[in-house]
């Protein structure tokens, strides 16, 4: 089927469709079949160029990457160009490059598009398929589409089946308009050979007459023909204005030719409209018959018109008007009224000065601002532009700022007065009420409802200037009562640090606590009201009703006002805390030393005073408590390297002897022992004559001591006592207690193990008389310091102490075990099994023993005594192991043998003597040991 388009002279011409569809892969990007390839890009479908160069520096910015000094085409599928894959060239070898295979190409054939439906199979799929197991053939079929066996893939459950029934409804619905539009496709077909018929009949001389439209031009159907225009004359007659090489014979032949083409337009159009006149014939002549019977009615119409005409004119002037006046009555009264309510409420805004000036009077601010406001949005909104009134909104403004001042002033002075009540000793309900309630419940109203909030700074620096002058008048009579002959003069504020004692420094504080006491009820029964105020403002279901107003304080303002007031109590208790601090230098109370009575009454005095601050305001304040725990570790450190001093010049002069216990010693291990720290009677002086040689242990266990231990306990026990009587020294006497007994530990080891003692005591030797009293000692700090972590409850460094102690135990008893077995060892050496029996050496090794058990028996327990002797054995017997390999006595039962024997029975009946083994080792057994290697 072709497809029929008109020519300029009227003939038709086909085109096959057939040409439209040879069309490029790239077609559908929207370029014209057999266009350049340059023109668009094959991968940026919404890219289009007008010239080759555009193109070219696509290609170079997209479409190319730059490796080094070379270019690599990237124009093809998946990024690599099919003629230029990887390598890489110069930038004139690029460019001739796309002239040749990109910019010069013929076809437009679009590389196929891969995708995942693009693979036939899914090698890691079916490598991995868990139905198959191991394929034997899988390494010898070929990859392709038939790689893996097909299977039929049944119909999806899902998917119904469709029928041809399912279609009948449509086909049964459309059926009836398809077969209607084949009949009059059929009709049509039928009538148009008759119409070309007609069409021919109406041609002179034979010839057809052409009546298509489409021949005449479009200028000659135009509503509009104007000729006086070039264009439009030079369009009608195209030819006749050439005059050039031309005759009248050639211009007449032209005219001719042009009133022959005219006539033939006009003819064309006579066919037409004929044709037209003829088809429409009946409809003409029916009109015509029928505008006589129209002609009639219209007249009919008419009268009809005429007559409801003059009805509604005499509607209008017996029933309209009538109305109407009534309706303008109405208006009328209803205008009179709204005058009426607009005079009185001018007389009503004429009053509003000599209310606001009543409302005043009675310190009514709320209303006052209340009517003010009021007035103003009636002035605004419905007395706007009334002439006798233009200067009283500007008046109610400046009456407005005059009432916000007035509040200020007026809270100012009733702060000032309630403030500097005269303070009396005790305590009255009188003295923490606030005075005025109703004053100040007006005047803070009156505030809120300006949103002036600035009168809470007011207020605290109100109150801190209070307090500041309190403090000042109790320095001064601090000052006059003082015998100090030092003269101190008080400036401003009189917020300097002044000198003062601290004995002047605690009777300031008792007093300055009483008074600030008092000062901060007021400050908080006076906070009380404005919040019970503000809970009224803002209409607060639980707050007291003290206004007969709508709520006007929004819930914001009153979080805000709330948080205000908390932080006012905050801030001035905390300046009451810091200026009773600051008082006194830190220099002055440098010099002072405070006694546990002084530090003990300070403590009461600020921890009592830090409640009271903390109920008012909730929040504790550091200040005072930093200045009480300063003073507290001065007396701390100074109690501490007392003690520390003097356990230094007792431990220089112990003479490392053993002392009796006096029964008040005795007592205190009891009392450490229970837990009760409390202050005992002291006896004056250490071993005045009765007393036990003796301290008993929890009722068994005795331990021989020396002076300087005792000092020690003595000491432990006012550490434990001023800790129990004043818990703020606790943290410092727990680490002075360590620091205490480490100072012992170390300075005993240096006098006892490193000798030191024969140079600071004048010893003439360390004897193991010596060194079991310093290990008793060292037994018994171990034994309390489980008592002594217990009482502390914190107590750092505990386990290195205990560490510490126990090494140094330890090292006591090598030190003595270690004498011992040098003299047995230095006899042994000149020993020979030769009678007589007992050898001079045995007998000097059993002296040797026996004086070991004169000097610790005493001191040590059995235990430690069984240990000492227990080490001093074993080196024995391996020393006479080695003396007899070195002798080359054997076990044969020999002369030699039976010397060794009788030595060894004299060695052993010395240890049974002494009891210095436990029983189980006392035995003969020795005597089969020694020959075992």
């Amino acid at each position: 089927m072709a497809n029929t388009r008109s020519a300029g002279d009227g003939t038709p011409t086909a085109e096959p469709t057939s040409a439209f569809r040879k069309l490029s892969t790239a077609s559908g990007s929207g370029i014209a079949p057999g266009a350049p390839s340059w023109q668009s890009c094959y991968y940026c479908t919404r890219e289009h160029f007008k010239t080759v160069s555009d193109f070219v520096n696509h290609l170079r910015t997209r479409h190319c990457t730059r490796e080094g000094g070379s270019f690599v085409c990237r124009y093809g599928f998946n990024g690599v160009c099919a003629s230029l894959p990887l390598d890489g060239v110069s930038d004139r070898d690029y460019d001739a490059h796309v002239a040749k295979y990109h910019v010069n190409q013929q076809t437009r054939e679009m590389p196929p598009e891969w995708g995942v439906y693009s693979a036939a199979q899914n090698l890691p799929a079916v490598l991995n398929d868990p139905s198959r197991g191991k394929q034997s053939n899988l390494f010898t079929k070929k990859w392709g589409e038939h790689f893996v066996d097909r299977s039929h893939v049944p119909a999806s459950p899902r998917l119904p089946d469709i029928t041809h029934a399912d279609f009948s409804v449509y086909l049964g619905s459309i059926g009836k308009r398809y077969r209607w539009h084949e009949r009059r496709q059929q009709q049509l077909e039928r009538d148009k050979p008759m119409e070309n018929g007609g069409q021919s009949s109406l041609g002179s001389g034979g010839q057809t007459t052409p009546t298509h439209l489409g021949a005449v031009p479009e200028i000659f159907l135009k509503s509009q023909l104007q000729l006086h225009h070039p264009a439009t004359f030079k369009q009608v007659f195209p030819n006749y204005m050439q005059t050039s090489a031309s005759t009248p014979e050639t211009h007449q032949q032209t005219g001719r030719q042009l009133q022959e083409q005219l006539s033939h337009y006009l003819d064309m159009v006579e066919v037409k409209i004929a044709q037209q006149v003829s088809q429409k014939s009946g409809a003409f002549f029916h009109a015509m018959t029928t505008q006589h019977a129209i002609l009639a009615e219209m007249e009919q119409a008419a009268e009809q018109v005429r007559q409801l005409r003059a009805a509604l004119a005499q509607l209008h002037s017996h029933s309209v008007v009538d109305s109407f006046k009534v309706l303008r009555y109405a208006q009328r009264r209803q205008h009179y009224n709204l005058t009426l309510d607009k005079l009185r409420l001018m007389a009503t805004v004429h009053k509003t000065q000599p209310m606001l000036q009543l409302l005043l009077g009675t310190q009514d601010y709320v209303a006052a601002l209340d009517l003010i406001g009021t007035t103003q949005e009636i002035l605004s909104a419905e007395l706007l532009g009334i002439h006798c009134f233009k200067h009283l909104p500007m008046q109610l403004s400046e009456m407005e700022k005059l009432i916000d001042k007035m509040l200020t002033t007026e809270f100012e002075r009733y702060a000032a007065s309630d403030l500097n009540r005269p303070l009396t000793d005790g305590l009255r309900e009188t003295d923490s009420a606030c005075a005025e309630e109703d004053k100040l419940v007006a005047i803070v109203m009156g505030l809120l409802r300006k949103q002036n909030f600035l009168f809470v700074q007011s207020y605290q620096q109100e109150a801190i200037a209070t307090i500041r002058a309190i403090i000042k008048q109790l320095l001064i009579e601090v000052l006059a009562r003082s015998d100090s002959d030092q003269e101190i003069s008080l400036t401003g504020h009189g917020e300097q640090a002044l000198e003062l004692t601290l004995p002047e420094w605690i009777a300031l504080l008792q007093r300055s606590s009483q008074a600030l006491v008092s000062i901060l009820e007021r400050i908080k029964a006076v906070v009380g009201i404005m919040q019970q105020t503000a809970d009224a403002a803002v209409g607060a279901q639980d707050a007291v009703n003290l206004i007969d107003s709508e709520a006007f304080l929004s819930p914001g303002h009153h979080e805000q006002l709330h948080s205000q007031l908390q932080q006012l109590l905050q801030a001035v208790c905390h300046y009451c805390h810091e200026r009773c601090a600051n008082i006194v230098s830190p220099q002055s109370l440098e010099k002072s030393t405070a006694s546990e009575q002084e530090l003990t009454q300070l403590s009461e005095i600020v921890e009592q005073f830090g409640e009271t601050t903390r109920s008012i305001c909730g929040v504790a304040s550091v200040p005072l408590q930093l200045a009480l725990k300063v003073q507290a570790s001065r007396y701390a450190q100074r109690f501490h390297s007392e003690r520390k001093q003097k356990l230094s010049l007792l431990l220089d002069q112990e003479r490392w002897r053993q002392v009796d216990i006096p029964h008040e010693f005795q007592r205190i291990i009891e009392r450490m022992a229970a837990g009760d720290y409390a202050k005992p009677e002291l006896g004056n002086l250490i071993g005045n004559g009765g007393g036990n040689p003796v301290l008993l242990v929890e009722g068994k266990q005795p331990y021989t001591l020396v002076s300087a231990s005792l000092m020690l306990i003595r000491m432990l026990y006012e550490y434990g006592g001023s800790a129990q009587r004043l818990p703020l020294l606790a943290s410092y006497h727990a680490r002075n207690v360590v620091d205490l007994l480490r100072c012992f530990n170390s300075r005993s080891c240096q006098l006892i193990i490193g000798a030191g003692a024969m140079r600071v005591a004048g010893l003439k030797t360390i004897t193991s008389t010596n060194l079991a009293l310093v290990s008793r000692a060292l037994q018994l700090v171990l034994w309390l310091l489980p008592k002594l972590k217990e009482h502390f409850q914190a107590m750092s460094g505990y386990e290195a102490i205990e560490r510490d102690y126990q090494g140094h135990i330890k090292e006591i008893e090598n030190k003595i075990h270690g004498i011992v077995s040098e003299r047995l060892t230095a006899q042994l050496d000149a020993w020979e099994a030769r009678p007589p029996i007992p050898s001079q050496t045995f007998r000097h090794i059993s002296r040797h023993l026996v004086k070991l058990h004169e000097a610790i028996a005493g001191v040590l327990p059995e235990a430690q005594i069984h240990e000492i002797y227990g080490v001093v054995h074993r080196n024995f017997k391996d020393k006479l192991r080695e003396q007899l390999l070195k002798l080359n006595v054997n076990n044969n039962g020999g002369p030699q043998h039976g010397v060794v024997t009788s030595e060894l029975t004299f060695y052993m009946e010395t240890l049974r003597t002494l009891k210095a083994l436990p029983a189980e080792q006392l035995d003969n057994g020795i005597l089969e040991e020694i020959w075992l290697y």
